[in-house]
């Protein structure tokens, strides 16, 4: 598991990092969202990955990380997206003023006439 989860998380950054380094603006906001996922996933992996534990303590059963999940990366993973799904909305929209004030969506503002 912990491998799959591995190969997800690379490559889902690399296509990241090579979408932000495109000339396109649209392309640089799928790229952050890409990496913003990457490192959720990453962060999630943290809190050790366990099926069938769940985050929540019961009675007569020892407190400690043997036995249950670790619910904080869970929790930050859940802030991140929500904060994520916001930003990329936010982004979005700043990027289709931006296409309609200058008539391109170039990151630099010039296209490249062929």
């Amino acid at each position: 598991m912990e491998i799959v989860i591995s190969i997800a998380i690379g490559v889902m950054a690399s296509a990241g990092v090579w979408l932000v380094l495109r000339p396109r603006t649209f392309q640089v906001l799928i790229g952050l969202a890409l990496l913003s996922y990457a490192v959720n996933l990453f962060i999630f992996s943290v809190g050790s990955l366990f099926v069938a534990r769940e985050p929540i303590a019961r009675p007569g059963v020892a407190a400690d990380l043997v036995n249950y999940t670790d619910p904080l990366p869970q929790s930050l993973v859940l802030t991140a997206i929500v904060i994520g799904f916001a930003t990329t909305a936010l982004f979005l929209v700043v990027l289709l003023a931006l296409r309609g004030l200058s008539g391109g969506d170039h990151v630099d503002g010039q296209e490249e006439h062929p």
